[in-house]
């Protein structure tokens, strides 16, 4: 049964690169690389290995640390729903508006 699905997905993949398909537009909107979205998301990147870093040191317990990077977890959906009714951009507000979020957590994550 393996074998069938490897071959329909192959043949699936080699028509949609004959047609001109890219592979960053089969793997959705999310393979997009808008400045904004690069800039809240690496942001995200970045405090994800500040709590982790943190957690490690022993500057925060796991609760905190857990509580942390799901404050994190509901800002990058909360970016990617922006997106998602903008295709796949987000407004300069909206940016300002996760930046600020964002904050919020950073200054968590140094107390």
């Amino acid at each position: 049964m393996q074998c069938a699905t490897s071959k329909i997905l192959t043949t699936v993949f080699t028509a949609a690169l004959a047609f001109g398909v890219s592979t960053s537009a089969m793997a959705g909107p999310w393979a997009n690389n808008h400045p904004r979205r690069a800039e809240v998301n690496g942001r995200l990147e970045n405090q994800n290995r500040r709590i982790d870093r943190e957690y490690r040191e022993g500057e925060i317990d796991k609760a905190q640390a857990q509580q942390l990077h799901h404050e994190d977890h509901q800002i990058r959906r909360e970016e990617r729903d922006m997106a998602s009714q903008n295709g796949s951009h987000i407004t300069k507000q909206e940016q300002n508006t996760l930046n600020q979020q964002e904050n919020g957590v950073s200054r968590q994550i140094g107390q």
